[in-house]
Parts: structure tokens; C-alpha cells; sequence
């Protein structure tokens, strides 16, 4: 039996502007298989929220073309009475920020029990009460017979995270996206809540997309990584071949901002420019081009698809093979475990 739960193939998203529509997710192919961690990683604005609604069929007036098979239904553009009953039982989401997640006029008992009553009917009032205050302990929320009876407002952003992250697993998901999970958290609470996601993947061996744009948790949370740009995904590997041997300049990019101990720079790499709007994308070429103006046009190639270059190794474009920062020599990119062959 294949452990394969999600297989995204040709995902095309598009919002109408005007007249037009513009593609901020473009023909995206993406799998996921029961108790693993996939990561997408990429700058705001590079489509993976985007990506994320559209697994989950929440976007509003947004166009949506190619498949998206979940346990081998194609959920695409599904009826929205049918979604409904995936949504919250089969698939959960958590969402970026929990305070616009909840609603500020129910009480935290009724907000989890509310996933519950939808999917399961079938449990009385009490047995259902009972079920929200073992979610809650479940989640590491102390004195959950209290937190039942309060309000989002009344607590703190860490507390509400926990909430809905209950809500997300109320009936054992078989997937389970997480955007973001962590954003605006300190440090400690950060923490805790990817060692909350990371023990829900084992208990019930689900598979995890995991939203992100910290190198530092996609390092410890991720098996295997895929990384966005300006609507697409330029990179895909294990996170142990994505780290050691990064090979498109944009996933290159992004690690060469991070602080290194180990490599004390004065200054820290900036990599210029921004992710394009949606009107301005270029829809030809690589979308990483005007981004490394140093890198000679005739290396990118004019329509780029994803090669693979090891067993599970995918990369886009041609022009990872001729990349390197300006002042670096191929002898500086050997030391650094970079090949380009």
C-alpha cells in the first residue's frame, strides 16, 4: 500500500485583477506521504499560503486548475458540501494567526467542540465536553476546565496557538497544514509548539505541510523541504541534501542571509530586489533572473523545468550550474560543498 496521502499535480491559482487573472500559485507538482514533515519554505509573498488555501479549498473567487489528489480523490474544485466533510475530520489546518483564527464571541469549549459536533454527531453533550478538555490537556494547555469557559481575548497568543492547534486535530487528521505556525511567538513558546506538532505526526502518523520562511525550523522539524519562489517551487530535497548541498542561486540566496557562527561575515548577504507582484510577474523565463543581473542571460533557460539531479534531488532551470555570488571564486564554492554539475 503506497504511504503517499497528498499528490499535487499542474496546481495553477489565480485571482482576477481588472479584467485579467494572474496566477500567484503556477503549475506547482508537490507529494506528501503519511508521517512525514514537508516543508515550504520561501519569502512573503511567493505564493505559500496561497498554496495552502487551495489544498484546502478556502480561497474566495479564485481560479483553480490542475489536481489535487488527497488519498486519491481528486479535491480540486470539489463541491463545497463535500469539502466540508474532509475539512476539519480528514484534513485540519492551523492557521497563521490565532487571534482572527477564533471567534472572539464564543467561549474556547464551544470553538473546539464545534469541529466535533460537525463530524461526530454521534457523541452526547458531556462525552463531547469531555473530548475538548482531553484536546486541551493534549495540547499542553494547564487548568483546561478554565480555559473552557474563557474567551480568545482572555488568552495569551502562545494559549490561543494551543487552541487552534486543537481545533486543527479535534478528529485525528490524516493531513495536516500548518502556515506559519509559530509567527510572533517568543522564543520558548516557539519551541513548544513545534514539539506539539512534531509528537501529533508521530501519534497519528499523519502527514504535515509546514509553512514556513524559518531556515531554523525547517532544519528541525522537516524530512523533506520544497522551496517557492515568485509562485513556484525551484527546489525540492530531503532537508539533509537541501542544507549540505543547496543548488538553486535562490535557495542559495536564502541561506547565505542567515547569521553563521561558524563563518563570521562583516556583512550579511542581501539579495536583491523583491518578489515581484502578481501584474508584474514575469511569465517567461526564469523568475529569478532579474534578481542575479550578474548571472549572463543565455544560462537561464527560456521555459524552466524542474531536473532532477540526484534520486529525489529536483532543481529549476539550467542556471544553478553557472551561479555564484559576486566575488566568489569556484575554489570558495568547492570549501562551501557546492557542485554545479
Amino acid at each position: 500500500m503506497s504511504d503517499k496521502l497528498l499528490e499535487i499535480k499542474d496546481l495553477k491559482t489565480s485571482f482576477r485583477i481588472k479584467d485579467d487573472y494572474y496566477a500567484a500559485v503556477d503549475n506547482v507538482h508537490l507529494t506528501v506521504n503519511k508521517n512525514e514533515v514537508l516543508a515550504i519554505v520561501g519569502e512573503s509573498g511567493c505564493g505559500k499560503s496561497a498554496l495552502a488555501f487551495s489544498v484546502m479549498g478556502l480561497h474566495n473567487r479564485a481560479k483553480i486548475e490542475g489536481n489535487i489528489y488527497f488519498k486519491d480523490q481528486d479535491i480540486a474544485n470539489l463541491p463545497p458540501n463535500k469539502l466540508n466533510k474532509l475539512r476539519g475530520k480528514d484534513m485540519g489546518m492551523i492557521f497563521q494567526d490565532p487571534l482572527t483564527a477564533l471567534n472572539p464571541l464564543m467561549i474556547i469549549g464551544d470553538q473546539i467542540g464545534e469541529a466535533l459536533l460537525l463530524h461526530n454527531s454521534e457523541l452526547s453533550k458531556t462525552q463531547r465536553k469531555e473530548r475538548v478538555i482531553e484536546l486541551l490537556n493534549k495540547v499542553g494547555i494547564p487548568r483546561p476546565e478554565h480555559v473552557y469557559e474563557q474567551f480568545p481575548h482572555e488568552l495569551s497568543g502562545g494559549m490561543r496557538q494551543r487552541v487552534v492547534i486543537a481545533i486543527a486535530i479535534a478528529n485525528d487528521p490524516e493531513l495536516l497544514i500548518a502556515d506559519e505556525p509559530t509567527t510572533a511567538l517568543d522564543v520558548t513558546i516557539q519551541s513548544q509548539i513545534l514539539d506539539l506538532i512534531n509528537e501529533l505526526k508521530e501519534d497519528m502518523d499523519a502527514g504535515i505541510i509546514l509553512i514556513t520562511h524559518d531556515l531554523g525550523v525547517v532544519a528541525e522539524m522537516a524530512d523533506r523541504v520544497a522551496v517557492m519562489y515568485a509562485g513556484q517551487i525551484v527546489e525540492v530535497a530531503d532537508v539533509h541534501t537541501l542544507f549540505n548541498e543547496p543548488l538553486h542561486p535562490y535557495t542559495r540566496s536564502l541561506f547565505d542571509s542567515v547569521p553563521n557562527k561558524a563563518e563570521a561575515k562583516s556583512k550579511l548577504h542581501v539579495i536583491q530586489g523583491i518578489v515581484p507582484s502578481l501584474q508584474n510577474l514575469p511569465r517567461e523565463g526564469c523568475r529569478f533572473a532579474p534578481r542575479i543581473p550578474w548571472i549572463d542571460e543565455s544560462v537561464h533557460e527560456e521555459h524552466p523545468s524542474l531536473h532532477e539531479v540526484a534520486p529525489g534531488h529536483f532543481v529549476r532551470c539550467t542556471c544553478y550550474k553557472h551561479f555564484e555570488f559576486p566575488g566568489e571564486s569556484s575554489e570558495e564554492e568547492e570549501q562551501h560543498g557546492v557542485s554545479r554539475s
